[in-house]
């Protein structure tokens, strides 16, 4: 699922102002409390109007973000309208005391990082404020400023025949409550948006940044994913890989550690009597690794059924894989073709790591074989190759060096002696399947939380009954 980061800020944003005014809501409480034990001079049955409608207003929110099932967007404007009602109330008692709490919402809106969000705020609490101004003249704490008066009126009706009659005698107090104590403030909360505005545009550009490339990675990631499985689906999976066949197993994984990766096992029957195994490691990681991996085992596969001897086989796609290859990159290769009838086993090492091999009612020991060039690293190289004389309960394994080399945290490698510890593990069984199996675990569990830096390919083979093919051999 694509990550929407303006979602996920718009959630964040409306958990965090319901907090704000939860924090608003217990000052409002503790302030009311403190009018009420005598520590402001305000009429307290106003007090006691306003105080408590305004700490619902405060908390309402909190109930809106748990229950709110519609579109997002739409939330964050009940909030500040929550918001700017709680202060209105509040504000129309306290006007001259709560001039600084007109900014918080101004500030609270930077949070949801909107201009337009902000530019909406802003029009809030211009309304708001005037509002609260001209119900304070009425409701709200006695100002001898703005009344130019000392005498002390109290109730809505003597105030207003009071402004009435200063307006009589010239000293319009609406008027000039507008122009000397509502714009000067007003300029400032300005200033205020202005600030919290240009940060909502800069935070809004960046996340829109950050939301094309956000896209961008989902985009590569469903490319790889559709590359794993593409670069899986090549490599034999089937197992047991042929089941009519009594004279021998075979078992193979691979476990790249990316996405995808530069190592592959592939074996196939060149004919009824011959069997092919390829184990091969390209230099690097990644789509690279992978791509030439792809060109190798195809080259492999189509030379090595043509019934040539590996060594031949591996001199053709050695100078095949050196044509063209600007990016310099070679492959290790284990290519071995299998006798069935017989057991012979004739392979070729072109700088891969040595196979393992178990003789039956033996363990499993290291075989030092022939090493020769890297495939693609220079043309017309000759490969040497050797023989194995396989009979039944042989196992043979090979492995890329992502399973020798593989690293714990504080880098110190598994090793073959490791592996083959592993391998011989008392009262183990040594089936192709349970070889790899076991040494994969092994491997695990050595390196623990250690990232995985190579792929780790394992092909197991063990002999079967060879009498078996001596019969179709010579029904």
């Amino acid at each position: 699922m694509q990550e929407n980061l303006f979602l996920d800020n718009e959630e964040h944003a409306d958990r965090y102002a319901a907090f704000c005014l939860r924090f608003a809501a217990a000052i409002s409480v503790f302030m009311w409390i403190l009018n009420l034990l005598g520590f402001f001079i305000v009429d307290k049955v106003m007090m006691n109007i306003a105080m408590p409608v305004g700490i619902l207003f405060f908390l309402f929110p909190t109930y809106l973000v748990s229950v709110w099932k519609g579109k997002k967007e739409y939330l964050k404007y009940l909030i500040m309208g929550c918001f700017l009602m709680g202060i209105g109330c509040m504000a129309s008692i306290l006007t001259l005391q709560l001039i600084l709490a007109w900014a918080c919402p101004l500030l609270l809106s930077c949070h949801f990082y909107s201009p337009r969000f902000t530019r909406f705020t802003l029009g809030g609490v211009l309304l708001c404020m005037l509002v609260s101004f001209y119900a304070g003249l009425f409701f709200g704490v006695w100002d001898a400023n703005m009344m130019r008066s000392s005498q002390v009126l109290y109730g809505a009706a003597m105030r207003a025949e009071y402004i009435r009659q200063q307006a009589a005698a010239g000293d319009n107090i609406l008027i000039r409550t507008f122009h000397f104590y509502y714009v000067p403030r007003a300029v400032i909360l300005l200033v205020v948006y202005l600030i919290g505005v240009t940060l909502s545009k800069r935070t809004h550009r960046l996340l829109e940044k950050q939301e094309e490339i956000s896209k961008e990675r989902e985009s590569i990631r469903m490319e790889l994913n559709a590359a794993t499985l593409i670069q899986t689906s090549m490599l034999p999976r089937i197992f047991p890989a042929f089941p009519e066949r009594e004279e021998f197993e075979i078992y193979g994984f691979m476990h790249p550690a990316r996405e995808v990766g530069g190592d592959f096992y592939d074996f196939f029957l060149v004919d009824e009597n011959h069997l092919a195994l390829v184990i091969a490691d390209v230099s690097g990681k990644g789509i690279p690794a992978a791509l030439f991996m792809v060109t190798a085992k195809t080259l492999i596969k189509n030379q090595a059924q043509t019934g040539d001897s590996p060594g031949n086989v591996m001199e053709t796609v050695n100078n095949l894989l050196c044509e063209n290859n600007e990016a310099q990159m070679f492959v290790t290769v284990w290519l071995g073709i299998l006798e069935i009838s017989t057991g012979r086993l004739t392979a070729v090492n072109a700088g891969h790591e040595y196979p393992v091999l178990k003789k039956k009612g033996e363990a499993f020991e290291l075989l030092k074989d022939v090493h020769g060039f890297v495939a693609a690293g220079m043309e017309n190289v000759r490969y040497r190759e050797y023989e194995l004389q396989l009979k039944e309960g042989d196992v043979l394994l090979v492995y890329t060096d992502g399973a020798a080399e593989a690293a714990d945290k504080q880098q110190a490698l598994y090793g073959t002696e490791r592996m083959l510890a592993a391998l011989n593990e008392p009262g183990a069984g040594d089936g192709p399947k349970e070889c790899c199996d076991r040494l994969k675990r092994d491997i695990d569990k050595f390196v623990g939380e250690a990232p995985q830096f190579d792929d780790i390919t394992m092909l197991a083979l063990r002999m079967g009954r060879q009498d078996v093919s001596q019969k179709l051999k010579n029904p």
